[in-house]
């Protein structure tokens, strides 16, 4: 029963998919950027199930399952980062892609003022395919990690099935597919939650009960603030505040504005966004502080698989099989977008001035996917960690210049890969030094890609003094 529920809701999301072929105007815009002919709802719906991945269902889960309720401040820091992101840039981002007729991140980085930067281009390009790469492997995890508790299958078994899928409807209508498959994966992946939070009350003795539970966890599982001083307090939260606003730098959640049908709706755009993000995020929450009293041996114990261990332990068997199709709608909702950007990224930034035609441009996404699914299946197992790590890639070498660009400032080629490698050094060094701890490492990162172009401009100023 619980296989065949599994398979039943994977097959609806394969023929929305597939039926998306049928809008498809088979051209290699259409296919990138669906002529940015998308509602308001459904790209608000589409980017929240991109956004909340794999990571959500496996990694939130388990870290709360861990932490305690102090992991909440993930959810506030991030969306009040990914909020100031939105206002700050993103309306201005999708007039330019428009007015430009961009469709790819890299395109909307090397030619935002009209300056045809290629080297800039070729370099973002090729650092999107190899950090989304790396996060579409996570999201192929995530899916195979649940497969592997719930059905005993070889975690390889459920990583080749997302990969198989994505590659399916992705191949077939581009954008326009992943956007209709991420509205009905967003509807299953909050009843998923909603059911698991309300069941898990129920199986604890109602909600009174399951406070007084928690609250006997140990002395800080309850506790609204991690277990440090203010000032560590204070870096945690702006830590995650950075990590949303790193959102800016996120090709597979930038696409979704620019494939908005009118920049006048972006504030109806947000209201579906930010209204499904907190209601999901914090179920989210609820389901991992539940996991803790209904699965309270921690020791030896993956946190990672926290929730389709639950699911086993409580729900009836066809609720089984939405809670895992949630969670694997979840993994493919990101992972399609991810190679769909590396996919324009591939067809337009690498090789600026071949632009792939619409087979082209569909034969790419076959070679990223198969890609990503060779890190999947030999490289590294932890989603939450690999996510992190690539959000914050992705975050400190783009987000940081997208808002100079925004604000009208107009560095040249030379700053903007600068800023581009200084984000990325700094991000990596912090986390060599081992310093991630204290704050993550998104946060000194941008303010070093930020500080670089301070410096080029105060440079400028001085130069411009002497001469005078």
């Amino acid at each position: 029963m619980i296989l065949a529920s599994f398979l039943g809701f994977m097959l609806l999301f394969v023929l929305i998919g597939g039926l998306s072929y049928l809008q498809s105007k088979k051209t290699a815009e259409d296919y990138l950027v669906a002529n940015r002919s998308m509602a308001p709802w459904l790209v608000g719906l589409s980017a929240v199930a991109t956004n909340n991945s794999g990571y959500m269902f496996t990694g939130m889960i388990g870290f709360t399952y861990s932490t305690g309720l102090s992991s909440i401040w993930l959810m506030i820091g991030w969306i009040v980062g990914d909020l100031a992101a939105s206002l700050s840039i993103m309306k201005r981002l999708r007039q330019v892609a428009e007015q430009r007729d961009l469709h790819s991140f890299g395109g909307l980085l090397a030619d935002w003022h009209g300056q045809g930067f290629n080297k800039l281009r070729r370099m973002s390009g090729l650092l999107i395919v190899i950090f989304l790469g790396a996060y579409a492997a996570a999201q192929f995890n995530a899916g195979s990690k649940a497969l592997h508790v719930l059905f005993d299958w070889d975690l390889q078994t459920g990583a080749i099935l997302g990969a198989v899928m994505v590659l399916f409807y992705s191949f077939m209508g581009g954008i326009r597919a992943s956007i209709w498959t991420d509205v009905a994966q967003s509807f299953v992946m909050l009843l998923s939650m909603c059911i698991m939070m309300a069941i898990g009350i129920s199986h604890v003795g109602g909600a009174d009960l399951a406070l007084s539970q928690l609250n006997s966890v140990n002395d800080t599982y309850m506790n609204w603030f991690p277990d440090q001083d203010w000032t560590g307090i204070l870096l945690f939260i702006l830590g995650w505040v950075f990590a949303g606003f790193g959102v800016a730098g996120q090709p597979h959640i930038v696409v979704r504005y620019i494939a908005l049908d009118n920049v006048n709706h972006i504030g109806r755009f947000r209201l579906w966004y930010y209204s499904w993000f907190v209601a999901f995020y914090s179920a989210t929450v609820v389901v991992g502080l539940l996991a803790r009293l209904l699965l309270p041996d921690v020791n030896g114990f993956d946190a990672e698989l926290a929730l389709p261990s639950l699911a086993l332990q409580i729900l009836p068997d066809a609720l089984v099989g939405l809670m895992l199709a949630g969670l694997f709608s979840a993994t493919m909702s990101t992972a399609d977008s991810l190679v769909l950007s590396c996919t324009a990224s591939v067809s337009r930034d690498l090789f600026p001035h071949h632009k792939a035609e619409y087979w082209q441009t569909k034969m790419i996404t076959v070679i990223v996917v198969i890609s990503a699914l060779c890190i999947a299946l030999w490289g590294y197992s932890s989603v939450f960690q690999l996510v992190l790590i690539a959000w914050g890639l992705l975050a400190a070498a783009f987000a940081p210049l997208l808002l100079v660009y925004a604000l009208g400032k107009k560095p040249g080629e030379i700053q903007a890969i600068t800023m581009m490698l200084a984000g990325i050094a700094t991000l990596l060094a912090w986390r060599w030094l081992g310093l991630s701890e204290a704050v993550y490492e998104i946060l000194p990162a941008m303010l070093a890609g930020l500080l670089t172009f301070m410096a080029f401009q105060l440079t400028s100023t001085l130069q411009r003094s002497d001469h005078s």
